[in-house]
């Protein structure tokens, strides 16, 4: 069985506090005292955890992260840039997710009710940010890797969605495409709003107004991508680019497409968004816009751990921007 600080407080016949102040190398403990803890710890082999380590300084040198699942294809990029600065910083994470709804919002309080971390990352689960945002209200720092365009009222890392899409429309249209069908997200999303303005703005600009005959709303799945283009095609527009707002639903639109007898690119340019791994393997390569997925988590635990060493949290979202990856899909003239 694993000994805790408790057993070695206990043994020692002192406090936690004063156990962790001995760790901590504190001069604040008398010499006989610090000796008779650092006996019993031999004596136990007892290893301090993080936490136990922390409780002499008022800080537990790990940050919180809460997001929806783990199950979300770039999920893993913004995890990896998050570990990757907390690592070389020397903090630790401790992950929660929201598999279980309330089961796990429950278990998620308890250890924000514990102060078992120092700042809070996340990627919004549904139905959370008012509690996030009364967290955030109530001294908490707290940092938002913003996916959906929520724009809350504590810092958040974004990307460009619009100037994203309009990069998507600008390459359409540099290849001589004019008749363009977008397959949306759905519409309580923010990134979903600015991904359609961005390219419905853009194509005004250049003087091609969309045609709202040719606009479906997805669920960023595959098989949603592949059912947007069976409804198109029923609809009798003819189209030759398309432009869905993830690329789970730009597969599903390939899928859909060569179910149609229709090929890509030379019937139907195609352009997704996101860059997840996938795009680069399939059949054509998908162009995309590239979400900079793992420069966000980069950006926001720097900016947690810059707070928490003293700076002031920015008031604005930060903007980290999209670029245009250029495969087979949708290839350059």
């Amino acid at each position: 069985m694993r000994v805790t600080i408790a057993e070695v407080a206990r043994r020692a016949r002192v406090s936690k506090t004063t156990v962790s102040r001995v760790l901590n190398n504190k001069g604040d403990v008398d010499a006989a005292t610090a000796i008779r803890v650092r006996e019993v710890i031999a004596a136990t082999g007892y290893t301090p955890s993080a936490g136990a380590v922390g409780l002499a300084r008022g800080r537990t040198q790990t940050v919180g992260m809460l997001v929806p699942g783990l199950t979300w294809p770039w999920m893993g990029d913004v995890l990896q840039g998050v570990a990757d600065v907390l690592e070389a910083r020397g903090y630790g994470l401790l992950l929660h997710t929201v598999n279980r709804g309330e089961d796990s919002l429950t278990q998620f309080a308890r250890h924000v009710s514990a102060n078992a971390f120092d700042g809070l990352l996340l990627v919004e689960p549904p139905d959370t940010l008012s509690y996030i945002t009364s967290l955030h209200e109530s001294g908490l720092p707290v940092v938002m890797i913003d996916d959906r365009g929520h724009h809350p009222g504590f810092p958040s890392v974004a990307t460009s969605n619009d100037d994203g899409a309009a990069d998507a429309a600008a390459h359409l249209l540099a290849l001589g495409r004019t008749r363009i069908a977008m397959v949306s997200g759905p519409s309580a999303f923010g990134c979903t709003r600015d991904r359609s303005a961005g390219l419905r703005a853009h194509l005004a600009a250049a003087g091609v107004p969309f045609d709202e005959r040719l606009m479906v709303e997805g669920d960023f799945t595959r098989g949603g991508g592949a059912m947007a283009i069976t409804e198109l095609v029923a609809s009798g527009v003819p189209f030759d680019g398309v432009f869905a707002h993830n690329d789970l639903m730009a597969v599903g639109v390939l899928d859909g497409l060569r179910a149609e007898g229709r090929t890509v690119p030379d019937d139907v340019a195609v352009i997704g968004f996101d860059d997840i791994s996938i795009a680069a393997h399939t059949r054509p390569a998908l162009t995309t816009v590239r979400q900079p997925s793992r420069e966000m988590g980069e950006a926001a635990a720097t900016m947690l751990l810059a707070h928490l060493a003293g700076e002031a949290l920015p008031t604005a979202p930060l903007v980290v921007p999209t670029s245009l990856v250029v495969r087979e899909s949708a290839p350059a003239t």
